[in-house]
């Protein structure tokens, strides 16, 4: 479990392929710091750390991960979104967030204002119930407040903190990010599905 607080970033030193699998070598400030066997979300995605060296750890996306994210897309030099899963006897200063991605959507607009920045995401419409006006998602692991929810799109506003520590500021119009919606709002939907 995380709360997309992004911890670091890190960068892809080295794609490899085996099969339908793709591992990635990535090298970090807390690559060091890792274990094997632990969880580890990049970009929003629950990836498991099955190597480590120097200051680069190694994590692979078997095909039903690589299907549900934009992992396909990622090279060498890439910026990732690194945070460790969370500590139980802390705040919790995003909100829950799984790893599990639902779904990609792609940055639609992105537009200066005066110090911080609105982006817009389309996203596929059978996911529009899982979004309210002022809720959370994760976009590449980061817990941000939505607003401005159409079925298909939504917007956020990014504080230069976010803007600068993150890798929101590599994308542009057409980039393709994972989402999560928020488990609190998928267990109430499915309860009412229920009834």
């Amino acid at each position: 479990m995380f709360t997309g607080i992004i911890e670091a970033t890190g960068t892809i030193t080295e794609v490899l392929e085996t099969g339908s699998n793709r591992s990635f070598w990535i090298r970090s400030s807390i690559s060091n710091e890792l274990k094997i066997d632990q969880s580890l979300a990049h970009d929003g995605v629950c990836l498991t750390v099955d190597a480590l060296k120097e200051d680069e750890h190694r994590v692979t996306a078997v095909k039903e991960t690589l299907s549900k994210t934009n992992l396909s897309t990622w090279a060498p030099s890439r910026l990732i979104n690194l945070e460790r899963s969370m500590l139980m006897n802390g705040r919790l200063d995003g909100h829950l967030v799984q790893g599990h991605v639902d779904t990609t959507g792609i940055c639609e607009i992105v537009k200066e204002e005066a110090g911080s920045w609105l982006y817009t995401f389309s996203f596929p419409q059978e996911f529009a119930n899982l979004l309210v006006e002022k809720g959370s998602a994760s976009i590449n692991g980061t817990s941000l407040t939505v607003f401005n929810v159409q079925q298909n799109s939504f917007s956020v506003a990014i504080i230069p903190y976010t803007y600068q520590y993150t890798n929101i500021h590599q994308l542009q119009p057409g980039s393709p990010v994972n989402l999560e919606f928020d488990i609190i709002g998928k267990y109430v939907l499915r309860n009412t599905q229920l009834q």
